[in-house]
């Protein structure tokens, strides 16, 4: 992926030298569109293969919406990621958690959020005052499946929750 984010940005550069970024400024913007295209197609087609393809497109809008917001883990390489975010959006869908469970599932994502949200990666570069306000919004959106009783939502918000525990210093302590 990164060669080829290398390719388009030394062409959009050649075509328009003054008015452009810099190459490493539009390859790395490049590679994170790449990315997300890669994931959300895949996750499509396996949600289209399942016969599941409402339900994954709303479980990985839900995901990415509260990830923008609440921040979370990063695996160690795009194509982990990617194959760790297809799998899970298009995969956790399948159960159908109702009634009281997805009351369960909002409670647990609400006292994640509150607790350890955000928790953004370390090149993202949030001031500090805007800590509460993400916090608020994430826990906002978790509080708004609370009302709309979705348990596509609720399990996307779940897994999202998990992923902004700062696991690796929890267990050093």
């Amino acid at each position: 992926m990164n060669g080829l984010a290398i390719r388009i940005s030394t062409a959009i550069k050649r075509a328009n030298p003054e008015e452009t970024s810099s190459l490493e400024v539009m390859q790395y913007a490049l590679n994170i569109i790449l990315n997300t295209l890669i994931t959300f197609f895949t996750t499509m087609a396996i949600g289209w293969f399942f016969n599941n393809l409402l339900e994954t497109f709303i479980f990985y809008i839900s995901f990415s919406v509260l990830r923008i917001c609440s921040g979370g883990f990063h695996l160690k390489s795009a194509w982990a990621c990617n194959i760790v975010t297809s799998l899970l959006c298009s995969l956790t869908p399948l159960l159908s958690p109702s009634g009281q469970a997805i009351w369960i599932l909002n409670i647990l994502s609400l006292g994640i959020m509150l607790g350890f949200s955000p928790n953004p990666d370390k090149n993202a570069q949030i001031a500090l005052r805007w800590f509460p306000a993400l916090k608020a919004i994430s826990s906002g959106l978790v509080i708004l499946n609370f009302l709309i009783g979705s348990s596509v939502i609720g399990l996307a918000f779940l897994v999202q929750s998990l992923t902004v525990i700062p696991w690796n210093r929890r267990l050093r302590r």
